[in-house]
Parts: structure tokens; sequence; C-alpha cells
């Protein structure tokens, strides 16, 4: 587990890369050890995405399943986000060679893990709505549909920054990412059968 204060710096480092500041990814860990704890953004990211799953989950099973039923459908919610934020990278890799991004690889994984918690803490106002005023679903589309135009335009930003490739690569990649990440959550949630219990 990374010092607290790596954490922070490596989230301000994101952050700065999203908002068109590129020195941001000096703040980033980009050695062997720093990729492979950059995917402790998952844990930094839990509790948001545990906000959005407690309501989905109960949608989901019904206002009449049982406690189990319920925790089994946010298991399987809990599944397929972090496999759809997993397995794109996985395939990213793969391709990184042909795409001519081999050497920025790193620093795409570690900015992408690190501003995908930014990511997942700006949703939870959404989460909260969802949870404690459950009337006000318009209101929360809403917001849900501004949340995920921005968190669009600065992961763009996130992925030029990373790459350093010019912005024909990082629409390329953003592209390759965004389509990857939407079929993986759709297969998953296919295969672990997620959608409302009859």
């Amino acid at each position: 587990m990374p010092p607290a204060e790596d954490i922070f710096r490596q989230l301000l480092g994101a952050w700065r890369m999203m908002i068109g500041k590129r020195d941001g990814l000096r703040l980033l860990d980009l050695s062997l050890d720093g990729f492979w704890n950059s995917f402790f953004a998952i844990v930094v990211a839990g509790p948001a995405m545990l906000a959005s799953w407690v309501p989905l989950a109960g949608d989901l099973a019904g206002a009449d399943a049982s406690f189990g039923l319920r925790l089994s459908m946010l298991v399987r919610l809990a599944l397929a986000d972090l496999g759809a934020w997993v397995l794109p990278l996985a395939a990213l890799a793969a391709v990184a060679p042909y795409a001519d991004i081999r050497h920025r690889f790193v620093h795409y994984v570690v900015a992408s893990n690190w501003g995908s918690a930014i990511f997942a803490w700006m949703t939870l106002p959404v989460s909260l709505m969802r949870l404690f005023v459950p009337g006000a679903d318009d209101l929360a589309i809403g917001l849900s549909v501004a949340v995920f135009i921005a968190t669009l335009v600065l992961y763009w930003r996130l992925t030029d920054a990373a790459l350093e490739k010019g912005p024909a690569t990082a629409t390329a990649v953003f592209a390759f990412m965004l389509v990857a990440s939407l079929l993986t959550l759709f297969a998953l949630q296919d295969i672990l059968r997620i959608g409302p219990l009859q």
C-alpha cells in the first residue's frame, strides 16, 4: 500500500493533467513499483463505487428481495465494474506496440488508474442523491449526464498529457479505451446476469 502522501501526490498529478497542466505527469511514480501501486487506486475509489452499487443493486434485485439477493447483485456489479477497469488496460497492452505507444504505456496506465479514482469520486453526489433522495430521479439523471460529459473531456486531456503523441493519437487511444470499457462492461453484465431479477 502506498503511503498517504504518495497517494495524494499522484491524485494531484492526475488532476493537473486533466485540467491541462502537463507538469502533473512529474508527480506520478512511473517506476515498476509505481505501475503496480497505481492499481491501489481501485481501493481509493472503492467507497465511492460502493455508494453507486448499493442503490443500483437494490433496484435490480427488487423491493421485496432478500438481503442475500441484494448482496449477490452488489457483488456482481462490483465484478463488472472492476473488470471494465482492468481488462481494457490489458487489451491496450496487447496493441500498444502496434500503436506506437509502447514507451508511454506505463505513463498512461498510472495516470489512468489515479484518474479513474478521481472520476469515481466525481460520481458520488449522484450516488448519494439516488441513495437518500429516491424521488429525485430526473435531477439525478441530469446530473449523471453532466458528470459523464465532464469525465469524457477530462479523460481525453489525461490521455493526451500521458501519451504526449499529439491529439490524433490521444483521440484514437481515448476512443479505443472507451469502446473497450463499454464492451467489457456489457459483456460482464451479460455473463454475470446483471439485470432486474424476476
